[in-house]
């Protein structure tokens, strides 16, 4: 493979703040890299460096000559009184390239192509940006949050785009779908270096836990041997002599392996002091809509206790909107929503809150609370929390105003978490999270004793967090799916193949979906009351059942019951989920 770039011993740091140190990494063509580190560790940087947009304190970047490169920033500016298709080409499109452009844009949802800059959203201005640097079919493309801004079928659409391109890639992004299809290559910066995995995510997770293992076991042996090395080094000097310098200087090698940390998150943090009535809320045939366009016509659900529920649908068709309705920010057109006495909502928001910047990390967790209640009469320091949503002690007392885009977003995250709500309702929770934190956030999700709502494009964080979709088609129609988005996007496969497919052993084997055409019988109608029920039941027994295997409060034998019981009652889950899907059909037909 043709080397395309070499970095050598590159070091970059802001006054005292060292983001990475000597680090050493090349791509060759036809590589395709994403690049993962925490939140203010330096990957924006360092792609901003490489691409010559910021300076570096020492080392060397070498890219081969006459290499293409395109770049596409986390935050692109353009000139505001620039058309659409101006902004593409730079006034210079060729018409066979103007033509390519429309396709693209039209594929990114930006269809107005006359259109002004300054009258793009940040979002509409990102996927602009997106689209210029496509049309410029570069040999190596650097791409910054990529998948930011986009919804399900943008992404989609960029993945499969990304993954049939013979374009060398180097990228920063936190959706792990997109990592796992995409890239053949994961780097990692840790800790001022770089650690370099050759496959996709999923070989990352596994090879990033055998060498944190090795981390661990070279820590304890270190500790074991300074400890034995420390009493030597405490007598007094007469009694070490010249000859054992090399043994001092062994020593402060051998202090400093002993001491280093390591992020580890063995340890759940889990409240249990939550409590959230029997009645949520119910949606009492709710209609929105701005002007022309229809955001919720007539529309009815009763929301369960414990439910976890995803919302997903392309960008404008009133996912945030429903959210805010729900909480009150928007008034409505007509229906009422119906909420529990108990309910007490915790609200995170695309916007965040705005912090004062003068102040520290610690003093804006502390004005809301010095301890926060965990249950059984245990407590977590202001400081305590933030470390275990990857805040070091010596970030805590940094000033707002130097952290980062995304260490901004975990500072909100935990201020809305650490108030204890029992219903979070998170809007895009995973923009501008790095992936540590992402997983932090999806084990206290899968423990939380309260209810849930999420809108995210994410689509991994999505299947490890809901387990019922709302889906919002446009022009008010919302479908309601019993599953996560993978399932949702396994039955969607399934059943355009129905649709499209006119093969009589096919439609046979899936006659059940033709039922569709006809009405439902009264005995289905019967059938299809009597599953909602159960599948409530079931759902109420599931989340019983695996909040009792977590809670470490069961004997040996309760264990064993409830382990086999849990199988029993998800396979039961799945399949009368699928026969409540199959009548749903019938009776929206």
């Amino acid at each position: 493979m043709t080397p395309y770039l070499d970095v050598q011993n590159l070091t970059k740091s802001f006054g005292a703040l060292i983001l990475f140190e000597h680090i050493s990494f090349g791509i060759s063509e036809g590589q395709r890299v994403g690049l993962i580190a925490k939140n203010g560790t330096g990957k924006s940087t360092l792609l901003s460096v490489l691409t010559g947009h910021d300076g570096y304190d020492s080392g060397s970047i070498i890219f081969k000559k006459d290499l293409k490169i395109g770049y596409l920033e986390q935050a692109p500016h353009f000139d505001p009184d620039d058309t659409v298709l101006d902004a593409c080409f730079n006034h210079e499109g060729e018409e066979q390239k103007v033509l390519r452009a429309k396709q693209i844009l039209t594929k990114l949802k930006i269809r107005d192509l006359s259109q002004p800059m300054r009258e793009l959203s940040g979002g509409q201005q990102k996927r602009v940006a997106l689209a210029n640097v496509l049309l410029t079919e570069p040999d190596f493309l650097i791409l910054d949050e990529p998948t930011n801004h986009l919804d399900l079928d943008m992404i989609e659409w960029l993945e499969g785009y990304l993954s049939r391109s013979c374009m060398t890639l180097l990228m920063v992004t936190h959706d792990r779908f997109f990592l796992d299809r995409v890239c053949n290559m994961i780097i990692e910066l840790d800790n001022r270096q770089l650690y370099t995995y050759r496959g996709n995510y999923a070989y990352y997770l596994e090879k990033r836990e055998e060498r944190m293992d090795a981390t661990r076991a070279e820590i304890a042996r270190a500790n074991n041997l300074y400890r034995r090395e420390l009493e030597w080094m405490r007598r007094m000097p007469q009694a070490r002599g010249h000859k054992a310098r090399y043994r001092e200087e062994a020593f402060y090698e051998l202090e400093r392996k002993a001491k280093q940390r390591i992020e580890d998150r063995q340890m759940r943090l889990k409240s249990s002091n939550l409590y959230i009535g029997s009645k949520i809320f119910e949606c009492q045939y709710v209609s929105k809509q701005f002007g022309d366009t229809i955001i919720l016509k007539d529309f009815y659900y009763n929301f369960a206790r414990y439910e976890k529920m995803g919302i997903v649908g392309n960008n404008g068709t009133g996912k945030s909107t429903f959210i805010k309705l729900l909480l009150g920010h928007l008034p409505l057109d007509g229906g009422r929503f119906d909420i529990g006495e108990t309910v007490r909502f915790g609200y995170f928001s695309q916007e965040g809150l705005q912090f004062d910047n003068q102040k520290k990390v610690i003093d804006i967790v502390t004005d809301i609370a010095d301890y926060i209640d965990i249950g059984g009469g245990k407590h977590l320091s202001a400081s305590q929390f933030l470390q275990h949503f990857l805040f070091t002690p010596e970030q805590q007392h940094n000033y707002v105003y130097n952290l980062s885009g995304g260490e901004k977003r975990k500072l909100y995250l935990c201020t809305v978490l650490m108030r204890n709500p029992n219903f979070l309702v998170l809007d895009e929770p995973t923009n501008d999270l790095d992936i540590q934190t992402l997983q932090i956030l999806e084990a206290y999700l899968a423990d939380f004793p309260g209810c849930v709502i999420v809108v995210s494009h994410d689509r991994y964080f999505m299947d490890k967090v809901v387990d019922h979709l709302l889906v919002f088609k446009g022009d008010g129609v919302v479908k309601d799916f019993p599953g996560n988005y993978t399932q949702y996007r396994d039955w969607q496969s399934l059943k355009s193949e129905k649709d499209e497919t006119e093969d009589k052993t096919v439609k046979e084997k899936r006659s059940y979906r033709n039922e569709s055409k006809r009405k439902m019988t009264y005995k289905e109608k019967t059938e299809f009351a009597r599953l909602d029920e159960e599948i409530a039941e079931l759902e109420e027994e599931k989340s019983r059942i695996e909040q009792a295997l977590s809670s470490g409060s069961i004997d040996a034998a309760e264990i064993v019951r409830l382990s086999k019981r849990l199988p029993v009652v998800s396979e039961a889950l799945d399949e009368k989920s699928m026969r409540w899907l199959e009548l749903s059909e019938i009776a929206d037909s």
